[in-house]
């Protein structure tokens, strides 16, 4: 059996994962959250208004598209346990917990002399995440298509990055969304760590592939660019049609 080339094993055998014992996030930690779906179409909770007049902990709602030019109103008669100020609306997203990786630690903390009288949620310190998606198709996951996972395989598309995880789980590939990326609580009831990091050469590989995800230009003189050319010579006869 031969076994395809991997951005993971070019860089050197077992050298991508590597044990973290760290009790608080680092950048490159493996972790575990509850992170929503990106529907296509955002969908909201309509508030309609209260069930009983004199009732202000139970409310009608619906839950319906949510257009852009066209949000919804806030109800003639406002609920306490829903409340809606201004323009504002809620979202309404399924969620799932799913590995994560975190890229950033999100910066020192506030002076409480400089965040006096505002809300906390103004300047609370949030994580910089992304989430892995499972590759392979089980009875309860669509999974994808292997043409296109093998496109991703040699680092066609700076959006999707093939990797298999060191931890349990339905699926031995997953795959890393970048254009998912999303500021994640840094409270400890957020997330749940594993004792799993990126190595220094993998997270030197990110940060290429990070660059390349924001600007569609991959450093010249980073490990990735020489790697993404071994691979997609290698895949020469998969017909990859985007390379750089």
């Amino acid at each position: 059996m031969t076994i395809e080339p991997t951005v993971q094993s070019l860089i050197e055998p077992d050298a991508w994962w590597v044990s973290c014992e760290a009790r608080t996030p680092q950048r490159g930690h493996l972790a575990w959250a509850y992170l929503p779906y990106l529907e296509v179409e955002p969908r909201t909770l309509v508030v309609e208004g209260r069930v009983d007049p004199t009732d202000h902990v139970r409310a009608k709602c619906r839950i319906e598209p949510l257009r852009i030019r066209e949000p919804p109103r806030a109800p003639a008669l406002p609920v306490a346990a829903l409340p809606i100020y201004g323009s504002e609306v809620y979202l309404v997203q399924r969620a799932k917990r799913r590995p994560v990786l975190v890229l950033g630690i999100g910066g020192p903390e506030v002076p409480k002399n400089l965040r006096a009288g505002s809300p906390r949620w103004q300047t609370a310190p949030c994580l910089l995440v992304a989430p892995y998606f499972g590759v392979d198709a089980t009875g309860a996951r669509a999974g994808y298509p292997e043409a296109f996972v093998n496109r991703v395989r040699v680092c066609e598309y700076p959006q999707y990055v093939l990797d298999s995880l060191p931890v349990g789980g339905s699926t031995k590939r997953s795959m890393l969304r970048l254009d998912h990326v999303q500021p994640l609580g840094s409270h400890y009831n957020a997330y749940e760590l594993t004792e799993h990091c990126l190595s220094a050469p993998a997270l030197s590989v990110l940060d290429d592939w990070l660059v390349w995800m924001a600007t569609g230009k991959i450093p010249a003189d980073g490990t990735l660019a020489t790697i993404r050319a071994v691979l997609m010579e290698d895949a020469a006869e998969i017909g990859s049609t985007s390379p750089e």
